[in-house]
């Protein structure tokens, strides 16, 4: 199994590889927390994020075979975490920004639970930033977009599987920005944020035209997708929902947007603006095993 430790900064097609896999091939990434492992005690402040070195992603992986056109399966077979994360507040950073003191709290972990202030609840790792590299200009780590990165979904985690759009050869796969545990919409701007290590399989789709990543569970599929404005970004996830709908069972846009009306949930990844220059959700819908998969 190769182990990936080397960092950037932002998803970029002219990133060096630091390693070369076959589809097929399992590996793990070791990653450092959004803020490069700098907040280390409740007296470290977060007073002024800069995007453009936050949330170091490890990689990037280039996958054999992989071209323009084709979609990256990346299976997320574990997430191991350190003993200790930090939660913090930064100026101007979501909704409750104007009413809060600059603060940092150091977060124990023990035996997969986290205290904060003495209350105690399981944790449950996910992966802030995932994705592939775009074809254009360089994305910066901290930023969403079409070909993943900064997602924040809380359902990108053990046990999932996880489609990338592969828009450079070799696909450009790099991951880091571990959560011990986030909820939906990611309030202050931050969850238990924490180092770890992040194993995987790689594996390829060939020809398959996927335009957002899409998220699959046990029970259901979801298109991840960002705008500046919610309406924009719930308008992109579900067309591209709809559109594989269409595609896997036959039906035509009316009958998969009735049936999405009422069998499919919008989700909010990360709300927490102004810090933040996008809105990122997720369309869900359950799996039907009387038709073909959504992708594949």
């Amino acid at each position: 199994m190769k182990i990936i430790e080397k960092c950037v900064y932002e998803f970029s097609k002219d990133n060096e590889p630091v390693a070369q896999v076959k589809p097929g091939e399992i590996l793990a990434f070791k990653t450092m927390d959004c803020f490069s492992n700098t907040i280390k005690t409740e007296e470290d402040l977060v007073l002024d994020m800069d995007y453009s070195v936050a949330n170091p992603a490890t990689g990037p992986v280039f996958v054999e075979g992989a071209e323009k056109g084709d979609v990256l399966v990346v299976d997320i077979l574990d997430i191991q975490v350190a003993d200790q994360g930090v939660i913090c507040t930064s100026r101007g950073c979501g909704p409750l920004s104007d009413d809060m003191e600059d603060r940092t709290r150091v977060v124990k972990i023990k035996d997969g639970v986290a205290d904060f202030q003495g209350v105690k609840f399981p944790i449950d790792p996910m992966i802030g930033v995932i994705g592939t590299a775009p074809d254009g200009e360089p994305v910066g780590d901290g930023f969403p977009g079409n070909h993943g990165g900064n997602m924040d979904s809380k359902i990108i985690k053990k046990g999932a599987r996880v489609y990338f759009p592969v828009r450079v050869a070799g696909a450009l796969l790099q991951m880091g920005d571990i959560h011990a545990t986030m909820g939906d919409s990611e309030l202050c701007g931050t969850g238990i944020e924490i180092k770890g290590e992040i194993t995987v399989k790689v594996s390829l789709i060939k020809n398959f035209e996927l335009n957002w990543p899409v998220t699959e569970t046990q029970t259901h599929w979801y298109v991840n997708a960002c705008a500046h404005e919610f309406p924009e970004a719930s308008k992109l996830a579900s067309k591209e929902l709809q559109r594989l709908i269409c595609n896997a069972y036959g039906w035509d846009k009316t009958d998969a947007y009735l049936y999405m009306s009422v069998q499919s949930d919008l989700e909010i990844n990360q709300a927490c603006k102004p810090c933040h220059v996008e809105l990122i959700l997720r369309f869900g819908t359950p799996k039907l095993t009387q038709f073909k998969p959504l992708i594949g």
